[in-house]
């Protein structure tokens, strides 16, 4: 016979996830560029449900970004070529920060930079600026001409890029890694070892369309990154391997769209999804996957989320 507590607990699971210090009530967060800095979805969806917000990639001074077109869509995602498109550190700490202190969710914010020293600069700025949760390092744009995919697709770089923060920084650092490159898991031990508190990946896939009309690439960038359900199964093969090289958090992200596709993630070794294209076409997709996860957990008798991360390993 099932009790009342038992009734309970099956009914309430525990979604509450530990991402490298940065704990979370649920383990649904969004994927940076996709989401601005939180008041452009804010109509749509309750801020607090989230179990994080990863905001806009943010820089040391404002980038105005690549040239247009910046997007194609594609038959099962788009192609992105912002550049990193930002108003800078000192406006997201001023503007973004005191409109995300309204709202009871930890707000992680993606850095990236052209050197060392910029990454090592917002580390310190945004640690002092309170309010910040954790660090997401980007390590992986493939939209730019310096920094970016340069650092993230040597291991040996992606390491100096992440002490650089560590030495800077007491917040949870999270590194984001790029699927462009041979081995993903050798670039996730070195970072590891650089002291990385979590991972997160997969970021955008290079990728260029061309006009037939034109007879020229579309992008004014030439190149872009593919996001969407086309990179979903690479991503999951990515995340499946960075489970077992490494033993960190991982946030993983590509092609995210419903509950069974963040369920994936989690099954093979994902402690937080992120979402990210998904929600250009559903605003609430955030939402929808959260409560799609727990609906998942409390049909099938999983009282804590904590049970299905990497129990695709057997």
């Amino acid at each position: 016979m099932i009790s009342d507590s038992d009734n309970a607990s099956i009914s309430k699971p525990d979604l509450s996830v530990n991402v490298g210090g940065i704990r979370m009530k649920n383990p649904v967060t969004t994927a940076s560029g996709t989401f601005g800095f939180g008041p452009e979805y804010a109509p749509y969806i309750d801020l607090n449900r989230l179990g994080a917000i990863v905001v806009k990639g943010t820089t040391l001074e404002p980038r105005a970004g690549n040239p247009t077109p910046r997007l194609v869509e594609t038959p099962a995602g788009v192609l992105n070529s912002i550049g990193l498109q930002n108003p800078g550190v000192e406006h997201f700490i001023d503007e973004a920060l005191p409109y995300l202190a309204g709202f009871d969710v930890p707000v992680i914010v993606n850095i990236s930079g052209d050197t060392l020293e910029d990454y090592a600069g917002l580390a310190a700025r945004l640690s002092r600026a309170g309010g910040v949760a954790g660090l997401e390092v980007n390590i992986s744009c493939p939209n730019v001409k310096k920094g970016g995919m340069q650092f993230g697709g040597d291991p040996a770089m992606a390491a100096e890029v992440t002490r650089a923060v560590k030495e800077n920084s007491e917040l949870p650092v999270v590194v984001k890694l790029s699927p462009n490159v041979t081995s993903i898991a050798a670039v996730a031990e070195k970072v590891a070892e650089a002291g990385a508190d979590a991972i997160s990946l997969i970021n955008t896939l290079l990728g260029m369309s061309v006009d037939i009309k034109t007879r020229r690439p579309i992008l004014g960038n030439t190149m872009g990154g593919l996001s969407g359900p086309a990179v979903r199964p690479v991503a999951v093969r990515m995340v499946w391997q960075v489970y077992q090289a490494v033993k960190l958090p991982i946030i993983g992200m590509g092609g995210i769209a419903t509950a069974a596709d963040a369920l994936e993630f989690i099954l093979a070794g994902a402690t937080a999804v992120a979402i990210g294209t998904a929600n250009f076409v559903n605003p609430r997709a955030t939402i929808d996957v959260l409560e799609g996860i727990e609906k998942y957990l409390s049909e099938n008798g999983v009282g804590d989320i904590k049970e299905l991360i990497g129990a695709a390993h057997g």
